[in-house]
C-alpha cells in the first residue's frame, strides 16, 4: 500500500520541477498523490500554490485543496483563482468541503464566490454555513442516497444508481417516507440479495444511531467510534433527513480535538496555530505564563514564611526542587489520564468517585516508594534519619495531593462548565508546589529544630 507522505527528497524534487517549465512540473506532479501535494503546498508560495492548481485537472485540484490543512489556508489560495477556475473546482468538492473553505473568508468574499455558483450549489452551501462549524451540523454533507421505504427491490436499485451518479462515494443508503422523515437504513449487500418483490420497508432497519445537527462534534466522533459506523445521519427536531457526517470527516474531528486538549493542558491557547509565528505564539502564550507567574508568588510565599527554618537547615533547599519537581510530574500524568477518560466517556457520580480514589492510592503508593529511596539518601549522604523521615513523610504527602487534585481538579471544572484541559496544569502546579513545600518546610520545623 503507497505512503502518503513526502521526505526530503520528494520535496526537493518537487520544488525543482517548480523552477522548471509548466510541462516539466506537470510531469512531475503525476508521480504524487493530492494529499502529497498539499503537502507540498505547506512550504511554497501562493504564487507557486496558483501556478500547480492551474496546471492540475479539475477533479485532482479540488482534492488538493480539501486536503490542505486549515493553517495552510486553502481559503486565501482559492481566492487567489481565476473566478471560472474557483467555481469549477467548488462544484467538484463535496458541500461540507466546500464549506469548511469558504466560511474561513470575509463575509463580502463568501458573496462574491457564492454569487459565482448555481443556485442548487450556493444555497446548499449558505445552509451549511448557517450550523456552528463545532457541530453535526457543520460536519454533515447533504449529498447522500436516499429511497423511499415502499420502493421494491428493482426500483430502489434504479433509484441508487440514478442518484449514485452525482455522489463520489456513499457507504450507507438511508430510508424515508413521502415526507422525508427518517425511517432507518438499508444494507446494500441486503438489497441486492432480496427477492424481486420484496419491498425496502421489509429489510429497513430502524434501530439505529442518529444526531440532531446541534450536538457537538466530539459526541458525533463518539458515536461513530462506539458503533463502528461508516456514516451517521443528521435530523431535526421532526426526525427530517438532513444529512450525513461519514467516518472521514470524525477523523480530522478527532485529530483537531486531540491536538486542542494537548494544547491546553500544556498552557497554550488552543488559538495559536502550530505554524504560527513567534508574534502569534508570544500572543497565545503570554497570558498563561503571566498567570502561572501569580501561583508561584504563593508557593514562594510559603518558602518566604519558614525562611528562619531554611537558616538553620540549608540543606532542606536541595530537597525543595525534589519534592516539587515529583509532585508537579505525578500531578500532571493523573490530569492526562482523567482528561482523557473525560473527553471518551460521561462519567458517573460512582466512576468519578472511583477515578480520583485510584489517583489517590497511586499517588500513596508512589509517594511511599519514591519517599523511601529519597530517605535512603538522606539517611547515607546526610547521615540523618530524621531529616530522611521528614523528607519521606512530605514526598507520600505531596504525591497524594498531586493524584488527588490531577484527577479532582478536571472532574470539578466539568462539573460546572469549565474545559478541564484549559486551567487544571497551573491550578495542580500551584498545589503540589504549596502543599509540597508547606509539608518539608512545616514538618522539618516542627521536627527538626
Amino acid at each position: 500500500m503507497q505512503s502518503f507522505d513526502l521526505d526530503k527528497t520528494d520535496v526537493s524534487k518537487l520544488k525543482q520541477a517548480i523552477s522548471g517549465d509548466n510541462d516539466q512540473l506537470k510531469a512531475t506532479l503525476e508521480e504524487y498523490h493530492a494529499s502529497e501535494i498539499a503537502i507540498l503546498f505547506e512550504s511554497i508560495s501562493k504564487d507557486d500554490q496558483e501556478r500547480i492548481i492551474n496546471l492540475l485537472d479539475v477533479e485532482i485540484a479540488s482534492e488538493v485543496i480539501s486536503e490542505m490543512h486549515e493553517e495552510a489556508h486553502p481559503e486565501e489560495l482559492l481566492l487567489q483563482l481565476h473566478p471560472n477556475k474557483r467555481t469549477e473546482i467548488l462544484e467538484e468538492l463535496d458541500y461540507d468541503d466546500a464549506t469548511d473553505i469558504i466560511s474561513q473568508l470575509e463575509e463580502h468574499e463568501q458573496q462574491e464566490i457564492l454569487e459565482d455558483l448555481s443556485e442548487d450549489d450556493a444555497s446548499n452551501i449558505r445552509n451549511l454555513m448557517s450550523y456552528d462549524e463545532e457541530t453535526a451540523g457543520g460536519l454533515m454533507n447533504t449529498e447522500f442516497i436516499k429511497i423511499n421505504l415502499n420502493l421494491t427491490k428493482k426500483d430502489a436499485i434504479d433509484e441508487i444508481i440514478r442518484q449514485s451518479e452525482e455522489i463520489e462515494e456513499f457507504y450507507t443508503v438511508f430510508v424515508v417516507d413521502e415526507e422525508n422523515t427518517f425511517k432507518g437504513i438499508v444494507s446494500l449487500k441486503d438489497i441486492i440479495k432480496a427477492k424481486g418483490n420484496v419491498k425496502i420497508t421489509e429489510m429497513v432497519k430502524s434501530d439505529v444511531v442518529y444526531v440532531k445537527p446541534e450536538t457537538d462534534q466530539e459526541e458525533v466522533a463518539k458515536l461513530i467510534s462506539q458503533y463502528n459506523l461508516t456514516s451517521i445521519p443528521v435530523v431535526d427536531a421532526t426526525m427530517k433527513l438532513l444529512g450525513r457526517v461519514t467516518f472521514d470527516d470524525v477523523i480530522d474531528v478527532l485529530e483537531d480535538e486531540n491536538t486542542e486538549d494537548i494544547l491546553k493542558i500544556s498552557g497554550v491557547s488552543e488559538d495559536e496555530e502550530l505554524s504560527g509565528n513567534w508574534v502569534e505564539a508570544v500572543k497565545s502564550r503570554l497570558p498563561w505564563l503571566i498567570i502561572n507567574l501569580g501561583t508561584a508568588f504563593l508557593a514562594s510565599a510559603v518558602v518566604r514564611h519558614y525562611e528562619s527554618t531554611l537558616a538553620h537547615l540549608a540543606v532542606l533547599s536541595a530537597y525543595m526542587t525534589i519534592i516539587a519537581g515529583m509532585g508537579g510530574n505525578a500531578a500532571t500524568q493523573a490530569l492526562a489520564v482523567t482528561v482523557r477518560r473525560i473527553s471518551l466517556y460521561d462519567l458517573t457520580d460512582n466512576q468519578a468517585y472511583r477515578t480520583v480514589l485510584k489517583e489517590f492510592t497511586v499517588g500513596l503508593i508512589n509517594g511511599a516508594i519514591t519517599g523511601l529511596i529519597v530517605f535512603a539518601f538522606a539517611y547515607f549522604f546526610d547521615s540523618n534519619p530524621m531529616l530522611g523521615l521528614v523528607i519521606f513523610m512530605a514526598m507520600t504527602g505531596n504525591l497524594i495531593v498531586a493524584g488527588f487534585t490531577g484527577a479532582g481538579i478536571p472532574l470539578i471544572l466539568k462539573r460546572v462548565g469549565i474545559d478541564p484541559a484549559i486551567a487544571s496544569s497551573i491550578i495542580i502546579t500551584t498545589f503540589t508546589d504549596v502543599f509540597g513545600f508547606l509539608l518539608l518546610l512545616g514538618l522539618a520545623s516542627k521536627l527538626l529544630l
